[in-house]
Parts: C-alpha cells; sequence; structure tokens
C-alpha cells in the first residue's frame, strides 16, 4: 500500500513518510492578540496555565474559546505530528501528521480545566475520527495535548464522563487522542483570530456538535 493508499484509508501516517519541514518557521508573526490584546506568543504568566486542543477547523475553535471569561490568550496552529516547522498548506496535504489546533492560556482561578473541556466536548463531534462534519483528513481529528500529569488526569476523566453521556443517548464512540505536548507551532498570522471583527467577522465555521451537554 502507497503513502496515498493508507492517507486516503485511514488518514495516517509515519515519521519517515512526513514531510522533512524545516529548522525555523517560515513565516514572521505579529504576536498580538487581535481581540484580547495579549501575546498571542508568550510563555504563561505566572499561576497561569496551558493546554492545546483540536476540534477541527481551528478559525472557529479559536473564536470559541477566546470568548470565556478567565481566557488570557489563544492561538492557532499544529501539533502532534512529525514535519518541524510546517506550513498550512503542509498540514493541508496530511503529511506532516499534526492536527490544526488552539493554544488556550487561562486562569484557572476563573476558569478551570473541567470547564474549558465541557466546551470542549459539546462545541464539536469527537466521535468522527479523521474529519469534522465536511472537513476531512487528519488535521481535523478531535485532540487534547496536555503540559502535565494533572491535566492528562482531568482530560481522561471528562472522555469518560462524555462517553457516559454519548452512549446513553446512542452515539459512537469518542476518537479523541489525548497525550502530552511536544511541540506547538504557531500557524501564520493570516489564521490568527480569523473570525475576528478585524478580519472575517463572517469567515466559516464548522462546528459538527453531537447536540448531548456535557453534564455539569
Amino acid at each position: 500500500m502507497s503513502i496515498f493508499d493508507r492517507l486516503r484509508s485511514t488518514g495516517t501516517i509515519t515519521a519517515d513518510e512526513a514531510l522533512p519541514g524545516r529548522s525555523e518557521r517560515a513565516y514572521s508573526l505579529a504576536g498580538t492578540h487581535t481581540v484580547l490584546g495579549t501575546a498571542i506568543d508568550a510563555p504563561a504568566p505566572d499561576g497561569f496555565a496551558e493546554v492545546v486542543l483540536g476540534t477541527g477547523c481551528f478559525w472557529g475553535t479559536e473564536e470559541i474559546f477566546w470568548q470565556i471569561p478567565g481566557v488570557w490568550t489563544t492561538a492557532v496552529g499544529y501539533a502532534g505530528g512529525y514535519t518541524p516547522h510546517p506550513t498550512y498548506d503542509e498540514v493541508c496535504t496530511g503529511r506532516t501528521g499534526h492536527a490544526e489546533v488552539v493554544r488556550v492560556v487561562y486562569n484557572p482561578a476563573v476558569v478551570t480545566l473541567d470547564q474549558l473541556l465541557a466546551t470542549f466536548w459539546e462545541t464539536h463531534d469527537p466521535t468522527q475520527g479523521m474529519r469534522q462534519g465536511n472537513d476531512i483528513g487528519s488535521q481535523y481529528r478531535s485532540a487534547i495535548y496536555v503540559t502535565d500529569a494533572d491535566q492528562a488526569e482531568i482530560a481522561a476523566a471528562s472522555r469518560d464522563v462524555y462517553a457516559t453521556a454519548l452512549a446513553a443517548a446512542g452515539e459512537g464512540e469518542i476518537t479523541t487522542e489525548i497525550v502530552p505536548l511536544e511541540t506547538f507551532y504557531f500557524a501564520e498570522d493570516v489564521h490568527q483570530q480569523y473570525l475576528s471583527e478585524a478580519k472575517h467577522p463572517n469567515g466559516y465555521r464548522c462546528h459538527a456538535s453531537t447536540g448531548i451537554s456535557y453534564p455539569r
């Protein structure tokens, strides 16, 4: 089976098959959030935390999370793959292994990870595998990239809670990837806060929700 046959059948590649990438980012990054006014590429402030989430097309995902009180900054990018410093066009080929994701930096004293994950589960369909709605490909997979052991435990517990709710409603099994974050690559400026009033307020949004509420 060729790499292209396997991509069509499973949406996955191996590290040896990934595009080579580059040693540094191929584009500049303005670094200022057009909605929140914060630095999108700064380390999390003392006492804050970050998690990286994938729910399909990252434009709509970011818009959802920047509106949550307690979220300090967000940024779209790529994670979970092999190709170093990929471009958007490369990720869209499926040959980098990355998912389209959003970096969420938040204040745990205002919003907890469990509360963020409730929004995560409710605003996409985590049973669809390598797609979300009409967006098909491994870059659209459901994913939670955690930054410490506590986050991993919370994410796994929230998955189990939502899986029970889905099963009770006759829905399928969750396919969400929950793994430690290795590297987050910032996407190009054109994609940062893409759906903001300053850029494309009427732009494309894909939210293939199951319609099942997360039990609170």
